[in-house]
């Protein structure tokens, strides 16, 4: 009786998606409050039978899931139901754009170009936080960001064991094309309290959770051509106070600015923003670096953030031609001017220019890039860009500039199994020539259990990109304090095993094997580094972790290195060393969850000993708090010895949806610095922002160095 049952449903599911789902057209508009008691829900299909994702990717999930949807030309309206097997709740965080991995919610994901490049990504957890952010492709996968936002309405309620979610989205939000009437479209239940992921579309987890490949296709009916909204407006002013405690000097700015975005089309839009101010996105956290380069840190930037993979997926890992950070990263920012989004189904634009002010001997600097997009075919997807930095002087441009130009090709297999990518790219410069291309070739193979890759590039010496990031072109010499640049080949490859035990009572799975290689080869064809990773851990069935994590380094040194920074630097010469970590991750479904781990290696020609640990506590759902502290103890006999500590802190209160106060507290004694960093943030009216910013920095040795207290207001029009 259960097989039959069974096959039942699943001849039900099938049945039901046996002809292309359709997002309805009706002209009526509802109430966003979550009780889903409008008559016109009643009259929707409900798109039901959610697969398990994780902790088992294995059938249908116990507690499922409906989903109805319609529009009304100007909002995609959706409701969701989730049975719960309990009445209970739990969330992490009342703050805006915190991901719903801690808590009870929901996540949807839409392709509106159906082209499996980019998404928008919505989510709401079930004390009504919201969520929203873009999911856009990488490499070898598809990664998200939840700094972009939109205004869109959302509403939970907790009704019994049912959680029941209803969102409004603005059609105008959304890149979308009037003759492609079709979206890909994936859900994600998420339930912290027994620790589940569930899914619409059948995905396996050795896949990323927002693969846009796997998308259930949904024809949307009546799709308007054009946004009823087409214009939005957000000025703002920032009152900034900064103290400079060492030179007893003291400034105070009043900084108007504007960001203003108008639709040119449905999938077609224009942004400009006018001596913008940053002074309320959050502090980098801070790292401790023991290679000999530099590390990058995520854009936070909203101007930067839509559509941003057209401009930040230019390259590949440690050779990227544009890196949006080192705009306005030495001097403020005059203008900024951005057209962005598809002029067709299948080709997607994007043009880009900043213009910097002079400030003391930095001198102005225009930035502009243009890349096109293009879906050659299903496999096929091909980009070409060109990205131009230029000193200008008033109207006039400099003769001092560096520009890059360059194609990428990225493959898709049919059976998701392979992904593949080549990149060809040039440089070119005012007073240098020649050397100056960059080659790169990759394939990915990946199946549930089992995955490997290889790649290779090589970087010409002048390959050089005033707005990208290649930090291993340029090799300090502590010595001599000169910085040479060098151009290089790479090889990488890895493969990866793990195995599931689905019905073991205490084991999840058990990654044998994730090894990773990176060799590297000087101008002349002589290993300059070869770097191995090896690494297996026990999941057990609360998804706990017990891990161990191998690191083997053979270096060629050409130019001294000073990884003390006591000015007693490593002479050029061979080095082999490794070092071993071994460590535990909690279950993250607790309210207090930690994590811990212990190193022991060499490091050149001494010793190594680090460890770390991470605490997190959640007085839920009203404060958050977080714990981390990493030290490393450094021996390198003759040439001294240090420890270096890091940490940092981070605590949020949320008064409500729309007020919270977060405070950062990191001690870095590699970077000399003890910094403080708090603000308050109220939301007041949707996407319309009061910020109150309290930063002030100290040394290692805990002496003040400067501070300073920001306050920023803006308001969104909507025209």
């Amino acid at each position: 009786m259960k097989n039959f049952l069974t096959l039942l449903l699943l001849s039900f599911i099938v049945n039901s998606f046996s002809q292309q789902p359709i997002i309805k057209f009706i002209d009526t508009k509802i109430k966003i409050d979550g009780k889903l008691n409008e008559k016109t829900w009643n009259k929707l299909t409900a798109y039901t039978g959610f697969y398990n994702y994780a902790p088992t990717d294995v059938g249908l999930a116990k507690n499922q899931t409906s989903v109805k949807m319609f529009h009304n030309g100007e909002y995609l309206f959706v409701s969701l139901i989730y049975n719960d097997s309990t009445p209970k709740t739990q969330v992490s965080s009342l703050k805006r754009d915190t991901p719903i991995g801690l808590s009870d919610g929901f996540a949807m994901v839409l392709d509106t170009q159906n082209q499996q490049q980019n998404a928008y990504y919505f989510s709401v957890n079930s004390y009504s936080t919201q969520i929203d952010g873009i999911v856009e492709r990488v490499n070898e996968g598809y990664d998200f960001s939840t700094s972009w936002s939109t205004v869109w309405k959302a509403k939970a309620f907790m009704n019994g064991k049912q959680k029941q979610y209803e969102i409004a989205i603005p059609l105008k939000s959304l890149n979308f094309n009037k003759n492609n009437t079709v979206f890909g479209i994936q859900f994600y239940v998420r339930d912290i309290k027994i620790n589940s992921w569930t899914i619409l579309k059948n995905v396996k987890r050795n896949y990323r959770l927002f693969d846009l490949r796997f998308t259930e296709k949904f024809t949307i009916e009546h799709l308007p051509k054009i946004s009823p909204s087409r214009f939005t407006a957000t000025p703002s002013l920032t009152i900034n106070n900064q103290n400079d405690v060492k030179n007893n000097t003291s400034n105070t700015t009043y900084k108007p600015s504007l960001d203003v975005q108008y639709n040119i089309t449905s999938s077609l839009k224009f942004d400009a923003t006018i001596n913008p101010d940053f002074s309320q996105i959050d502090v980098d956290q801070q790292v401790t670096n023991f290679t000999r380069f530099a590390v990058n840190f995520p854009e936070r930037r909203n101007f930067f953030l839509e559509n941003a993979d057209l401009f930040s997926n230019l390259g590949v890992s440690g050779v990227n031609p544009f890196y949006s950070r080192r705009i306005g990263s030495k001097s403020p920012i005059q203008f900024g001017l951005k057209l962005s989004g598809n002029v067709s189904s299948k080709t997607r634009i994007g043009v880009l220019n900043v213009q910097t002010e002079k400030e003391n001997s930095v001198q102005s600097q225009n930035y502009g890039a243009i890349v096109a997009e293009q879906q050659l075919s299903k496999n096929f997807t091909a980009t070409g860009f060109f990205i131009n930095r230029q000193e200008t002087a008033g109207f006039e441009f400099i003769d001092d500039y560096n520009r890059v130009a360059g194609v990428n090709v990225n493959y898709k297999s049919d059976n998701n199994k392979w992904t593949g990518i080549a990149n060809f790219g040039k440089s070119f410069n005012d007073d240098v020539s020649g050397d100056n291309n960059f080659y790169n070739a990759g394939i990915w193979f990946n199946k549930r259990g089992f995955s490997w890759s290889a790649a290779m590039k090589n970087v010409g010496k002048n390959y050089i990109t005033d707005v990208g990031f290649t930090p291993r072109l340029y090799n300090f010499d502590a010595v001599n304090n000169i910085v040479i640049r060098e151009g290089y080949t790479q090889t990488t490859g890895s493969v990866r095993f793990e195995k599931f035990y689905e019905n073991s009572k205490a084991l999840n799975s058990i990654r044998y094997l994730n090894y990773n290689n990176n060799t590297y080869f000087n101008e002349s064809g002589t290993v300059s580094q070869s770097s191995h990773f090896l690494n297996g851990a026990l999941f057990f069935k609360n998804l706990s972790a017990l891990y161990y994590v191998f690191k083997h380094d053979y270096v060629d040194l050409k130019y001294g290195f000073d990884p003390l920074g006591n000015g007693n630097a490593l002479i050029p010469g061979t080095y082999n060393y490794g070092i071993l970590k071994i460590g535990y991750n909690s279950a993250n479904n607790q309210r207090f969850r930690y994590r811990f781990n212990v190193q022991k290696g060499n490091y050149y020609t001494g010793s190594r000993v680090a460890a770390g640990a991470y605490l997190n506590y959640q007085l839920l759902p009203f404060a958050n708090l977080q714990f981390n502290y990493d030290v490393n103890k450094i021996d390198l006999d003759l040439l001294g010895k240090e420890t270096f500590h890091l940490t940092r802190f981070t605590g949020e209160v949320f008064f409500n949806n729309r007020l919270n106060w977060t405070t950062y507290v990191q001690y870095n004694t590699q970077r000399d610095n003890f910094n403080v960093s708090s603000r308050l943030q109220w939301e007041y009216k949707p996407l319309s922002y009061v910020y109150l910013v309290v930063t002030d920095n100290f040394n290692k040795t805990i002496t003040r160095t400067n501070w300073g207290v920001a306050f920023k207001m803006n308001y969104r029009f909507d025209f």
